[in-house]
């Protein structure tokens, strides 16, 4: 049997409140620069009650083939990756703001 939404009472097939939390939210990438001159993109501004940033986290890893870690509401991807992590949240139905 399937399961109900808490958030819309819908089932879970027909539920769509993660694609609503998705348009909803803007992300902000940025580089910075840590310890011994290597670069790290990090992917800010994701609110982490509506989506799993943890699953979001593997998926932009396996886009940018990268190693990387969840923050607090920050993904750190090693490497400067902001066009290829900027393409991949964009195909996810994501807003998208690089610094």
């Amino acid at each position: 049997m399937a399961g109900i939404c808490n958030l819309c009472g819908l089932p879970d097939e027909l539920c769509i409140c993660q694609e609503i939390a998705k348009e909803q939210q803007k992300a902000v990438i940025s580089v910075v620069r840590r310890r011994y001159g290597k670069m790290v993109t990090m992917v800010e501004g994701i609110d982490d009650t509506a989506i799993d940033i943890g699953q979001l986290a593997k998926i932009l890893k396996g886009a940018c083939a990268s190693g990387g870690t969840v923050k607090g509401r920050t993904i750190e991807l090693q490497g400067d990756h902001k066009k290829r992590a900027a393409k991949v949240l964009e195909q996810n139905g994501y807003q998208v703001e690089v610094r």
